[in-house]
């Protein structure tokens, strides 16, 4: 018996417009400030048109993507609410994959732009096993201090009663066929850009590593500092990477792709002593990305930011399984090491419209 998981930053699934760049030019689409607007009213009427005539064509990348992974349960990451998940598999992913996802879990959480973790699952996996939701847990409320952790060093001060999970850790418990299984959905804190001269990612390291430590703990205080022999799967955007694949060159000369070992990090809070694995990591080197970072020539590369990390009890047979990236909503400015361009989505565009900046990461699990 067997159940096929993905993940999925969705990236700003959303329902809701977002007015805010008519006063902050740095929430404001880059098609925007091309034009000089004389009202608020006239702002509001322009970035409706623009996000309608944009989010169709990005919706329907992100219902292929979904499909193509073909998952029984589905974690995302950046959706608004449940009502707008509803909306975007009646009107989209429907049309993809007929009556799919009828179970659907999305709890509200810390992010101030109101995105937020779901899940998914079918009624029955691929294989005809039922899928029962037995439970849903929210940890968004955790504190520094409740869950023992030591206050991350950052440029502002935190306090023990500041929450620890920017977006939350959405618990899931779950009988596939009868048997038991738990997922924990996450979203970690972004990186963001440098500041006072250190890299955006070392400056926003702590809060990432004090998230994965307390997820840890999570698992650990329900099942034992091992695992316990349980069965869970965590799932979603870490925003952190073991390695990443540097870009030189250019489009003339061609480019070359090295790869960056990193020996820090939050995902190694779970994968260091076998608490769990990265599934992904069973892909060959050049193979393992599943977004592409540039800020411009001097500073581009692709990284995984997207994991499935099973428990031993998850990931114990098959040890030649290999998990699918789905790569084909990529915009046409992601760059593809030689021989793994795909065939894109019809209408994807240079940079967008696009299925999302993330791949949907899957994997078949056994479950025995």
């Amino acid at each position: 018996m067997s159940v096929r998981i993905a993940t999925f930053n969705a990236e700003n699934l959303m329902s809701r417009f977002d007015f805010s760049g008519f006063r902050n030019e740095l929430r404001q689409d880059r098609v925007s400030q091309l034009y000089d607007f004389s009202s608020e009213a006239q702002y509001r009427q322009a970035e409706i048109a623009r996000a309608v005539s944009l989010t169709d064509d990005t919706r329907q990348m992100t219902a292929l993507a979904i499909a193509e992974a073909d998952a029984d349960i589905l974690c995302l990451q950046e959706v608004e609410n449940l009502d707008t998940l509803h909306r975007f598999e009646y009107g989209y992913l429907f049309k993809m994959i007929g009556d799919g996802y009828r179970h659907k879990v999305l709890i509200e959480g810390n992010d101030s732009r109101g995105i937020n973790l779901a899940l998914m699952t079918r009624d029955k996996t691929l294989d005809g096993q039922t899928i029962e939701i037995v439970e849903v847990t929210s940890h968004a409320h955790l504190s520094y201090g409740a869950a023992g952790l030591e206050l991350p060093e950052l440029n502002g001060a935190a306090h023990p009663n500041d929450r620890v999970f920017k977006r939350d850790c959405l618990e899931v418990d779950l009988k596939i066929g009868g048997k038991r299984l738990t997922v924990y959905v996450v979203h970690f804190k972004s990186m963001g850009g440098p500041r006072n001269g250190v890299d955006g990612r070392t400056h926003t390291m702590p809060i990432r590593v004090a998230e994965a430590r307390a997820v840890r703990n999570i698992i650990a205080d329900r099942f034992g500092a091992d695992g316990g022999g349980k069965r869970y799967v965590i799932a979603g955007d870490l925003n952190d990477y073991t390695e990443r694949l540097v870009i030189t060159g250019d489009r003339r000369n061609g480019y070359h792709f090295t790869p960056v070992k990193e020996d820090d990090g939050a995902v190694r809070v779970f994968t260091d002593d076998g608490f769990a694995e990265n599934v992904v990591m069973r892909r060959p080197e050049m193979d393992r990305w599943t977004l592409y970072h540039t800020r411009g020539p001097e500073e581009r590369h692709l990284c995984q930011l997207d994991y499935l990390l099973g428990s031993p009890a998850m990931t114990r047979s098959h040890r030649d399984r290999l998990p699918d990236i789905i790569r084909a909503g990529q915009p046409w400015r992601t760059l593809f090491p030689e021989g793994q361009d795909v065939e894109r989505y019809p209408r994807t565009g240079w940079d967008r419209p696009k299925a999302s900046d993330h791949c949907p990461v899957a994997m078949t699990f056994d479950l025995v």
